[in-house]
């Protein structure tokens, strides 16, 4: 009798051991697509896929509206506390603040797997002493969508292809009722769009890269015409006068809406903008301010990125979700219209017109610098973007922009 209620001990430790092994990993995700993002089916459908394909696997996905996720992720990588499996971020400063305090894994030891598919070349923004750290998945450009239906109401067919024309453009615009430009006052970075435009149009992108890096003085003449164009925008009326009520959704539906003539975003705004739009829109991209610079130097790049923390538990499940679902999220977004592709995409994809001119934009862009927010440190981007509200509010001078950052940014 001993025998048998020893055994059946046994079996039944051994039914609770393997029904403990049973138990699937729980993976942390944390990104910015939300409901209202352009890229939230592709996260609920590239997180059906690999749990499809990885039943032993559970993603758990938090997403956070953008400016509140940069405060989240911040706040969670200073601490060291409650961090994510995998995360979203952006490149250059943003991320290589996270892998200077040794919160992030190398992913040298993965990528070759995935070389094939993932040109080394787009991996560019999120390499530190050469070593990489994330998994790129999206490309993005600032974008100038322009509402040709209220373009033809003033005598244009195009967008306005020198600085000149782009200025008696919106001097039509405004003789006719018609907000020549949609933007946030609410959001800094929303004011950047049309700001770093402004500069690299005017200084050229090595340059801007340069004073970036802190090897070029932001104290520069190009800088403070740049400045100038951008307040002449203020001053003569360009912008919704709502706009510093308004956040970026409400602009970005207010052009959908057909209330502005332009609006200058990511082109993360393809799908939406093309989608739902009701009128014919054209996307290009802002004249230049020097006639030294050609008109493809662009903001942006390779961009939107997943990475691992560090402190995961089970790194290798991980690190395999996340080349799996930025392989997913850069096909998705790109059939999608919503996003460039970073990885390899299907040359017979039908996508729409607008992802159509992001990549002809991409294809002629002959500089490019990715956008300052994310090019920078946390505190410096901070900086650089009060700078900017200071300038739309009309608070400082050309002058007094360009000799503070550099005083400020050294």
């Amino acid at each position: 009798m001993k025998k048998i209620l020893a055994l059946a001990l046994a079996l039944t430790m051994l039914c609770a051991a393997s029904l403990a092994l049973a138990e699937p990993i729980t993976l942390q995700l944390w990104s910015i697509a939300t409901e209202s993002d352009s890229s939230h089916q592709a996260f609920v459908d590239a997180i059906a896929a690999y749990e499809a394909e990885h039943p032993d696997i559970k993603i758990e996905h938090n997403a956070t509206e953008n400016e509140a996720y940069k405060t989240k992720i911040k706040a969670a990588m200073s601490s060291g506390e409650d961090l994510p499996d995998i995360f979203f971020t952006w490149g250059m400063g943003f991320l290589g603040e996270f892998v200077d305090a040794g919160r992030v894994v190398c992913l040298d030891d993965y990528y070759p797997a995935y070389a094939d598919e993932l040109p080394e070349a787009m991996t560019v923004n999120v390499r530190y002493d050469n070593k990489m750290f994330g998994v790129p998945y999206t490309m993005s450009l600032v974008t100038l969508y322009a509402n040709m239906d209220l373009l033809a109401q003033v005598g244009y067919d195009h967008i306005p292809a020198t600085y000149d024309e782009m200025i008696a453009c919106c001097d039509a615009l405004k003789a006719a009722g018609i907000i020549p430009f949609g933007v946030s006052g609410k959001e800094a970075w929303c004011l950047s769009e049309y700001v770093e435009p402004l500069v690299i149009k005017s200084v050229g992108g090595d340059k801007l890269r340069d004073m970036y890096n802190g090897v070029a003085s932001w104290n520069d003449e190009g800088v403070i015409k740049a400045i100038a164009a951008f307040q002449d925008m203020v001053t003569k009326e360009y912008f919704d006068p709502s706009a510093p009520a308004l956040g970026n959704d409400e602009v970005k539906n207010n052009f959908i809406a057909g209330k502005y003539a332009f609006y200058q975003n990511g082109s993360w705004n393809n799908k939406d903008i093309g989608e739902q739009a009701k009128f014919a829109v054209q996307a290009g991209t802002f004249p230049v301010l020097n006639p030294d610079v050609t008109l493809y130097q662009m903001i942006g790049g390779p961009n939107n990125t997943l990475a691992v923390t560090e402190s995961c538990e089970h790194k290798a499940e991980a690190i395999d979700a996340a080349f799996f679902l930025a392989r997913y999220f850069s096909d998705a977004d790109y059939k999608s219209g919503a996003n460039l592709p970073c990885w390899a995409a299907d040359p017979k994809a039908e996508v729409g017109p607008l992802i159509v001119s992001a990549a002809d934009m991409a294809a002629k862009a002959d500089n490019m610098v990715l956008f300052g927010d994310n090019f920078l440190s946390a505190d410096a981007a901070n900086t650089y973007l009060d700078y900017i509200v200071q300038a739309y509010a009309m608070d400082i001078t050309p002058e007094e922009y360009a000799e503070g950052l550099d005083a400020d940014l050294k």
